[in-house]
C-alpha cells in the first residue's frame, strides 16, 4: 500500500490526542454508567463503533493507494521567440533600475514557465538579429539573457517589423516534425520609426503565430544615462526623454490575435503573460501511457461516514425511569 501523505505525524499527533482524551472520556462515562446501571454490552458496542470509524478518518486522511491505474497523457509543445529591443532607449531609467534590466530579471522567471518547451531569442533595434535560435535548453537561454546589452544592435532608433519578419521566416523554416504552437513575445518601448505594421501583423496572423507585447516604461518618460551623463536632444540641448509608446505594440498583438501586457514600477503583467501563453492550444508534441497509483481514500471515508451515522442513532440511555 502506498500512501498519498507518507509523512504520518500529523496523523499519528492526532490519534495520540484522540486516544487521551478517549480513554478519559470512556474511564469516566464507564464510572457513571455502573453507578446508573446500563447495559455494558451496549457501551463496548459504542467504543467498537467510535474507535473503527476514528481508525477509518485516519486512514482516510493519509491517502492510501491500492493497486495502480494506466492513464494516457498528452504533452503538448510551443516554440516561443522572445524580440528585445536593444536601442538606446532600453537604458532609460523610468523602470528601476533600467528597462532592459528589469526584462532581464522577468525573462529569467518567465523561463521557469516554460520547462519543456523551445525557446529563441532575437535583438533588434533598427536592424534584427538571432540571437539564440529555439532550444529546449534553458541553461544556454539564461546565459544569453545575462548577456544583453545596447552594445550588441545599432542604436538608430527602432523597428518593430525586422524583428517579426525574422521570427516569421524562422518559424516557417523550421524542421521539426512536431506540431506545435507558435508564439512571438515582442518586447520594447514602443517608440517605432519603421515601416507600417499591418502587412507583417496580417502574414503572422494567417501562419497561426500570436505575438504578446510588452511594453516597458512609463508614458511620462525617463532619461537614458549615457557613459557618465545622459543622452542630450541636440534640438533643445536639454536631457532627451524616452517615453512608452503602447500604441504600435497594442496594434500588432491585437491584429495577431495576442495580447497587449506592460512591465513598469507601477504594473507588473508577467504573470498575465505566462497564463496567457500557457492557455495557448499547443499540438500534441507526443502521447504516453504512464502507470498512477490509485487513490482509494474515499471507500475508507465512505465507510467512515457510515459508522458515524450508526454511532449517533444507537444513543446510551444514560437515566432510567
Amino acid at each position: 500500500m502506498i500512501w498519498a501523505y507518507p509523512d504520518l505525524k500529523l496523523t499519528l499527533l492526532f490519534a495520540g490526542i484522540f486516544i487521551l482524551l478517549y480513554l478519559l472520556y470512556i474511564t469516566r462515562f464507564w464510572a457513571i454508567n455502573r453507578r446508573l446501571k446500563v447495559e455494558k454490552q451496549r457501551l463496548f458496542t459504542k467504543l467498537i463503533v467510535r474507535t473503527s470509524y476514528f481508525i477509518l478518518f485516519l486512514i482516510a486522511f493519509a491517502g492510501p493507494s491500492i493497486g495502480n491505474s494506466f492513464k494516457e497523457v498528452k504533452e503538448e509543445g510551443k516554440d516561443i521567440f522572445i524580440a528585445i529591443d536593444l536601442s538606446q532607449s532600453m537604458v532609460a531609467t523610468d523602470v528601476a533600475p533600467n528597462r532592459l534590466r528589469r526584462i532581464q530579471f522577468e525573462l529569467k522567471e518567465l523561463l521557469k514557465s516554460f520547462p519543456s518547451d523551445r525557446i529563441g531569442l532575437i535583438i533588434f533595434s533598427t536592424e534584427a538579429f538571432l540571437q539564440l535560435p529555439l532550444t529546449y535548453d534553458q541553461a544556454v537561454a539564461n546565459l544569453y539573457i545575462d548577456g544583453l546589452n545596447i552594445g550588441l544592435v545599432p542604436n538608430m532608433g527602432t523597428d518593430l517589423t525586422t524583428p517579426l519578419k525574422m521570427a516569421l521566416d524562422r518559424f516557417q523554416n523550421d524542421q521539426s516534425p512536431e506540431l506545435k504552437s507558435k508564439s512571438v513575445i515582442l518586447i520594447s518601448d514602443g517608440e517605432h520609426f519603421g515601416d507600417n505594421l499591418g502587412s507583417i501583423s496580417e502574414e503572422l496572423y494567417d501562419n497561426g503565430i500570436k505575438v504578446f507585447s510588452i511594453g516597458v516604461g512609463t508614458t511620462k518618460g525617463g532619461q537614458m544615462p549615457r557613459g557618465n551623463g545622459v543622452v542630450i536632444d541636440p534640438q533643445t540641448g536639454q536631457p532627451a526623454l524616452t517615453k512608452l509608446n503602447p500604441d504600435p505594440l497594442r496594434y500588432v498583438a491585437n491584429e495577431t490575435g495576442g495580447q497587449y501586457f506592460e512591465i513598469s514600477d507601477q504594473a507588473q503583467e508577467m504573470g498575465s503573460l505566462i497564463s496567457a501563453i500557457e492557455n495557448l492550444e499547443g499540438g500534441v508534441a507526443n502521447t504516453r501511457v504512464v502507470e498512477a497509483s490509485s487513490n482509494k481514500y474515499f471507500y475508507f471515508l465512505l465507510a467512515a461516514l457510515g459508522l458515524a451515522l450508526l454511532d449517533m442513532i444507537l444513543p446510551i440511555k444514560t437515566i432510567k425511569i
